[in-house]
């Protein structure tokens, strides 16, 4: 099952992804009888027993009330499916390819930064290039949504703890990134965490270590491996990042990039430029799209 947020007629709601339609849960008449939570925030809190009540709802719905309560996705403005977690955790030099591509070894630990929830932007907002870098990029990766709270969680039970995965584009800063020798303010500006288009329940994607993983730009093929590349996989991440810090429900963590970043193409790096069309894409989650824009020095109004 596929679950989007987005918003139509100014109004935010969230629903099943089927073909090229959203079906608004809260706009099926059985709704009443079998109330599913209010927000998409709420029904990722509940976990399990969030997903078993949206399917209870679609089984007990006639194709007909579907039907009447699906709007289609061009007539909708689809939002990043997770607008507040409490935290981004990233992990760095997770995958192999990635790792040789850059002649460095396979770390025997997970490498963790963070970003802030400011840089998250939804699918087909602009990923805004800040006045002065040079070397902007793009990392695709699959992200990992927590659906329970959890400390020193074992492997064996990870999985009772993930709601489904997203994509996230690691956008960074190459200069800023490697002048600064730490990777906060590199990757931590606004608009540097597209994510989206939908969550894909964990009790549907059975194994997020076999996915493909690809990023096109401008249609261009940049990036083509698959989870399988990983190092530690998704359990794996889970159970050590559980290890340092609580994990809260709404948590993102984004579990590394492959091979074919735009700083480490050969014969010379490609970076991202205004006008450019970002496309990642991981199989039977979806495909994130942006566009890369100008920094627009205008203070935000509140």
């Amino acid at each position: 099952m596929k679950l989007a947020r987005y918003r139509h007629s100014n109004m935010e709601s969230y629903g099943v992804l089927v073909d090229n339609g959203i079906i608004c849960l809260l706009a099926l008449p059985k709704a009443v009888n079998c109330q599913p939570p209010l927000t998409f925030d709420d029904l990722i809190a509940l976990g399990n027993n969030g997903i078993r009540i949206v399917e209870q709802l679609l089984r007990i719905s006639s194709q007909r009330e579907k039907r009447n309560a699906t709007v289609g996705v061009d007539d909708v403005t689809l939002l990043a499916p997770v607008l507040s977690p409490p935290k981004i955790v990233c992990l760095g030099l997770n995958y192999r390819d990635h790792a040789a591509e850059q002649g460095k070894d396979i770390p025997d630990e997970p490498i963790l930064f963070m970003k802030p929830r400011t840089a998250i932007i939804g699918p087909d907002q602009p990923i805004v290039r800040p006045k002065g870098v040079k070397q902007l990029d793009y990392e695709a990766e699959l992200a990992i949504v927590i659906g329970q709270k959890g400390k020193n969680v074992p492997i064996s039970e990870a999985r009772n703890f993930i709601f489904g995965y997203t994509i996230l584009n690691d956008v960074s800063a190459r200069d800023i990134q490697f002048k600064d020798k730490q990777w906060t303010r590199g990757k931590g500006f606004d608009s540097f965490a597209p994510m989206g288009p939908c969550i894909t329940t964990a009790d549907q994607l059975k194994d997020p270590g076999n996915l493909g993983v690809r990023t096109k730009v401008n249609g261009e093929l940049r990036q083509d491996s698959s989870t399988k590349n990983m190092v530690f996989g998704v359990c794996e991440i889970v159970h050590r990042l559980s290890q340092v810090m609580t994990l809260e429900v709404g948590d993102v963590i984004a579990t590394g990039t492959p091979a074919g970043v735009g700083i480490f193409m050969k014969p010379r790096p490609k970076f991202l430029s205004p006008g450019d069309l970002v496309e990642v894409e991981i199989e039977e989650v979806g495909t994130l799209r942006n566009t890369v824009s100008k920094e627009n020095l205008l203070p935000l109004s509140e």
